[in-house]
């Protein structure tokens, strides 16, 4: 008779999907990340795949992988090292050797472990697990192309269209791990192959193989059970951060009373949020894919102008290139959302890693004094919230808004509850109709206590005018060089941002109110700066966080927080933007400095062993 299957129960559990690009990786962690979030566990996601659309096959640049964290409790990181890594070839091993636990469970497929296979990933002897020094983790070693080929046999697929199905394999081996039925999987299936039944039908029966297959192997290796967390009454689903800014935009445009419009162009890793919202034609969104970066800023621009919440997407080179434009916004102060998904750079740099290098192109990064509102988003589910201010202050202040997410948080994706909007707060465009003046209007009349320039719709009878990148007058809102006038216009301008300060809220400390160390991050670092400060509690230290998403104008009570501790350390990935920006807006701040710029998430235990050196310094 079989040995008892031993199973271990944890709170939580790290899981990294790894392949050649071509092995589906992405789609095989999306899909238990679904099933994790739908049996109540609580998920965060991590997608790293390579920038090349297909690297040579086998090599150790065409390693695609997806980590996923999920457990009973709140889960703010995909983690740092793996419990389980599937690795689909001898290169996915070794690149991700440094990402799992000593007694990981590692899942091979030994047909592609032939010396071939190891030679294009550059081994040095026949024994990849030896030369790695893997000496502690539990293999399952499968030879899962054949037994995906012989299984599919009936389907009369070609080898290579077989093939494909064998990540559909590894994700029943992984199913079977963690006691995960497969009917909710097989229905995700059936959906995405609805208009191919027999791929549908293919993929189903190696997912089923998987996991008969660990089933009967079940005394190899232990088993996992991951308790649900018995979660708020709601609709949920698994979002990331891409979608929930779209979705953000469309909740904003509705709450508003207004037609949402995106002009934009394809980049890495912002397009998706095009994709969504052209989907969403039901809702009224218009989209405009434009021929270039430029043209998708303009169009939005001539979007607002007629009157919609307008936007437009990109990333850093792409946000370079609409400077501006961005500028021709500020000086018409003209309602705008520009949304950079960040990634590495400098130039072309690393297109589908992380960083938080744009901050100060997004500060300062045009021509002449040209203030406008910079917001950041904190987690995949945040990005909504943070949308939604973007179109609130963009409209409601006359202003370009800046925000900005990053490769992290827009590809990774967390459990989240569907919000009710009737909690949202109120969106009120200040439309010409507030004007109560005794002056005849013009287009830079504007509110005495927010310095906002009343809207005027093109069409709206006895209210024609025109607005462009010269500098206006004051008073007429004619064309001006007059040296005092545009001393005026340039105040007023910072004046209107700076007055947005008042319609925020103020920085919110977490942790200890009596810390002895203050963690200061903003933007995609949130969950793992989160993690660091309770890690640091467990050990009997006291450590707060202060995280910031509203950047330009700064919360009214920055400088009282930041003043309170006797020591403040600025995490961020970048080489001190942030720390830089606080220093210069709040006198006396000279803070600890955590710089990081690898094109990854940080690592909690390193971010917990150096707030530890400050703490005791």
């Amino acid at each position: 008779m079989a040995e008892q299957t031993k199973v271990t129960t944890l709170e939580k559990v790290v899981i990294r999907f790894s392949g050649d690009s071509g092995d589906g990786m992405q789609l095989t962690g999306t899909i238990f990340s679904n099933l994790s979030a739908i049996f109540g566990n609580e998920i965060s996601t991590f997608p790293d795949y390579p920038a090349e659309v297909r690297a040579p096959q086998g090599t150790l640049s065409g390693v695609s992988g997806f980590q996923v964290h999920l457990g009973s409790r709140k889960i703010f990181t995909p983690g740092d090292k793996a419990d389980v890594l599937v690795a689909m070839n001898p290169a996915a091993l070794k690149v991700n050797v440094k990402n799992i636990k000593p007694n990981a469970i590692v899942i091979i497929d030994t047909d592609s472990f032939k010396k071939s296979d190891l030679d294009k990933a550059l081994y040095t002897t026949d024994d990849p697990f030896k030369e790695l020094g893997l000496n502690s983790v539990q293999v399952v070693a499968a030879p899962i192309s054949t037994m995906v080929k012989d299984g599919l046999a009936e389907f009369g697929l070609d080898n290579k269209s077989a093939l494909r199905s064998k990540n559909m394999f590894a994700l029943g081996l992984v199913c079977w791990l963690f006691d995960r039925p497969l009917e909710e999987a097989m229905n995700m299936l059936q959906n995405k192959f609805a208009k191919k039944p027999v791929i549908a039908q293919a993929n189903i029966k190696a997912l089923t193989d998987g996991y008969n297959y660990g089933h009967n192997i079940h005394a190899s290796v232990s088993t996992y059970r991951i308790e649900s967390k018995k979660a708020e009454p709601g609709f949920y689903t698994d979002v990331n951060g891409n979608k929930a800014t779209s979705y953000g935009l469309i909740a904003a445009a509705e709450k508003a009373g207004l037609q949402l419009f995106l002009g934009s162009y394809p980049i890495t890793p912002a397009t998706d949020i095009l994709h969504e919202l052209s989907k969403r034609k039901d809702l009224g969104v218009i989209t405009v894919q434009a021929e270039d970066e430029i043209a998708g800023i303009c169009t939005a621009i001539g979007g607002s102008f007629a009157g919609c919440l307008a936007a437009t997407s990109t990333s850093g080179p792409g946000l370079a290139l609409k400077s501006e434009a961005i500028g021709l916004a500020v000086i018409a102060e003209l309602p705008l959302v520009i949304i950079d998904v960040q990634r590495g750079g400098p130039s072309t740099g690393m297109p589908t890693k992380s960083e938080q290098t744009d901050l100060m192109q997004a500060l300062y990064g045009r021509n002449g004094e040209s203030p406008l509102v910079v917001i950041a988003a904190s987690t995949p589910t945040d990005c909504f919230d943070a949308a939604y201010w973007a179109g609130k202050l963009a409209v409601e202040h006359m202003t370009p808004v800046i925000l900005m997410t990053d490769a992290f948080i827009a590809n990774g994706s967390s459990a989240w509850k569907l919000p009710d909007l009737d909690n949202y707060p109120e969106i009120k465009p200040n439309y010409v109709s507030n004007y109560q003046g005794e002056k005849p209007w013009k287009a830079y009349r504007r509110d005495k206590d927010t310095q906002v320039r009343y809207w005027a719709i093109p069409g709206m009878e006895g209210f024609a005018h025109r607005l462009g990148g010269l500098e206006k007058d004051y008073d007429t809102s004619a064309i001006s060089t007059d040296p005092i006038n545009h001393q005026k216009m340039v105040t007023t301008r910072q004046a209107k941002i700076d007055k947005i300060a008042d319609f925020i809220p103020e920085l919110e400390v977490l942790g200890d109110p009596d810390a002895d160390l203050l963690l200061v991050g903003w933007g995609g670092t949130y969950g793992h700066l989160y993690e660091a400060m309770e890690t640091m509690h467990e050990q009997g230290k006291k450590v707060a966080l202060a995280h910031f998403k509203f950047i330009s104008p700064l919360p009214k009570n920055t400088a009282e927080v930041l003043s309170k501790y006797k020591k403040v350390v600025v995490a961020e990935q970048n080489n001190g933007q942030f720390a830089n920006y606080l220093r210069g807006k709040v006198p006396g701040f000279n803070p600890y400095r955590f710089n990081r710029v690898k094109g990854q998430p940080f690592v909690v235990a390193r971010l917990v062993e150096e707030f530890t050196k400050i703490l005791e310094a």
